[in-house]
């Protein structure tokens, strides 16, 4: 039992780095095919452009929630150098919560496409797959994303480490 909770909790904590590595090495191997094919034969591989390109989708996607959970996203801080580290925490806060209201509204507009999709099924013409379907990657990448977001704002909150938010910014003003 403890294996599995162990391996369970991995996969959590690893999950955008799998689906990424997993959706990227797909693109690669797809792309590889393809140019192969078109080497050798002069002609190419339908169905690999169609997985390599929904493969491309997901890893975009997927991998911004990678950098939200890492906290790695461009931000530009250079206006709040002049600010006490409690106003620069207020306003990473804003920020982030803003952040988060956009990608569930996001979500939820590309949610009510995604149903209507599927009323009115479009089937990519090679793979035969409904591509609503494929779609639906949109909707859970921006709720990952904010969920990631929101659960470091928790580990660092349980943990009384918040201030590492702005805390970074001093540190290289001091430099």
């Amino acid at each position: 039992m403890r294996f599995i909770l162990r391996w369970t909790q991995k996969i959590y904590d690893y999950f955008e780095e799998i689906v990424c590595v997993s959706t990227s090495a797909l693109m690669v191997a797809c792309l590889i095919i393809q140019v192969s094919a078109r080497w050798f034969t002069g002609g190419g591989i339908a169905w690999t452009e169609e997985l390599s390109r929904f493969s491309f989708l997901a890893t975009v996607i997927v991998s911004a929630a990678l950098v939200a959970k890492h906290g790695s996203h461009v931000r530009i801080t250079a206006q709040f150098l002049v600010f006490s580290y409690k106003v620069r925490l207020f306003f990473r806060v804003v920020a982030d919560a803003l952040w988060v209201s956009a990608n569930l509204y996001i979500a939820w507009l590309s949610w009510n496409v995604i149903q209507t999709a599927l009323k009115y099924p479009e089937v990519s013409p090679v793979l035969h797959i409904t591509k609503a379907y494929v779609e639906l990657v949109v909707p859970f990448g921006f709720v990952l994303m904010s969920w990631r977001i929101i659960e470091g704002y928790i580990i660092r909150l349980k943990r009384g480490t918040l201030s590492e938010l702005v805390l970074q910014d001093f540190e290289m003003e001091a430099e």
